[in-house]
């Protein structure tokens, strides 16, 4: 398997977006395949791009390689996926590929599957405290954070000695989402010196990830969040210039917040997937900068993985002390993240086939 899987890809995105067309066609409930393997993948939610867009990817690769294919998505129920889950340990999959909506409640019905001798794959999202968690597949999460910091740092030109003081605001993810502290654990290694130093200064005084996390990642909650703290704290011609969002959905809320309270240049907001909505955003300056992470990559290391292990051989792994899951440190692949702004979006997302220009219109 070639590390290298960007360029390895962008000569294959077109014959990739005919299988994905082709596939998005078919019933959810699966088609069959010609290898008598069956996989089942597990996604979280459709209210997401990018969860559609691996759940198609997944989809295609795996019915590429001749494998019968059960896909669901559970709407960020987490009761809805273990049903969908058991299910498909009934129907008889050989794979599980989980990305879970609560790193916490699959508990049972992974020891289901472990007695039917399931392979189970945690999908960029570790399931937490069971043994029956065989691989992980993933970004390097702590490194998306990290790119998040360093962005708000360079922008602000804190790195260079400003001296500030700067105001900003911090939001994180889902709590059970075990990313969400990976990501905000990097962005703030990144911007907690700046913090005690008094360069950057948090107004409302959030800044415990208990504090700022988003309830099911939703861009609506993290709206009413800024909104709650511009009212706040941000009176008598105080401003913002900066805010540390993990994803573009929750970083559009922040911006339609901002928005609301009439500010016409924005803070430094940055963001996570590299959705069109929020790359538009990034053309037109209202956001600064998103993480981008290569599903298609994400999905072709899976599927190498899947077929490694339904052929009896061990599949590749570049991580093997990172990810303790409370159980067991799962054994990873772990793929490199990238920052995004106006001034590299086109060689990124476009040139390398991931958004279609025109959608950007």
């Amino acid at each position: 398997m070639n590390v290298n899987r960007r360029h390895l890809l962008t000569g294959t995105v077109g014959a990739a977006a005919v299988a994905l067309t082709a596939s998005a066609c078919a019933s959810e409930d699966g088609d069959s395949g010609s290898s008598g393997k069956k996989v089942g993948i597990a996604m979280p939610t459709k209210t997401s791009e990018r969860w559609i867009a691996d759940g198609d990817n997944l989809k295609a690769s795996f019915e590429d390689q001749g494998y019968e294919v059960t896909l669901q998505y559970a709407n960020d129920v987490a009761a809805d996926q273990v049903s969908q889950i058991e299910t498909m340990v009934g129907q008889g999959v050989n794979v599980l590929v989980i990305a879970a909506i609560d790193n916490k409640s699959l508990n049972g019905v992974l020891a289901q599957a472990k007695e039917a001798d399931v392979t189970v794959i945690a999908y960029d999202r570790l399931i937490l405290d069971t043994p029956d968690v065989d691989y992980y597949t993933s970004f390097d999460n702590t490194k998306v954070g990290t790119l998040q910091g360093t962005y708000i740092v360079e922008k602000l030109g804190l790195a260079a000695g400003e001296a500030g003081p700067f105001n900003i605001e911090l939001f994180a993810g889902a709590l059970t989402d075990n990313n969400t502290k990976y990501f905000f654990n990097g962005a703030m290694e990144v911007l907690q010196p700046y913090i005690d130093g008094g360069q950057l200064v948090v107004l409302s005084g959030q800044t415990a990830l208990e504090q700022v996390a988003t309830e099911n990642w939703d861009g609506a909650v993290a709206q009413d969040r800024m909104e709650t703290i511009l009212t706040s704290f941000y009176t008598g011609g105080q401003q913002v210039q900066a805010v540390l969002a993990p994803y573009d959905g929750i970083s559009r809320g922040i911006i339609a917040a901002l928005d609301g309270q009439g500010y016409t240049t924005m803070p430094v907001v940055t963001g996570q997937d590299a959705e069109v909505d929020s790359v538009k955003y990034i053309i037109d300056g209202k956001q600064a900068m998103t993480v981008y992470k290569d599903t298609r990559e994400l999905a072709s290391v899976t599927v190498d993985m899947v077929v490694a292990v339904l052929d009896d051989k061990d599949p590749e792994i570049n991580d093997d002390t990172t990810y303790d899951n409370g159980d067991h440190v799962v054994p990873a692949y772990l793929l490199e993240p990238v920052s995004v702004d106006v001034t590299n979006y086109q060689a990124e997302l476009i040139d390398s086939g991931y958004i279609d220009e025109a959608d950007l219109a």
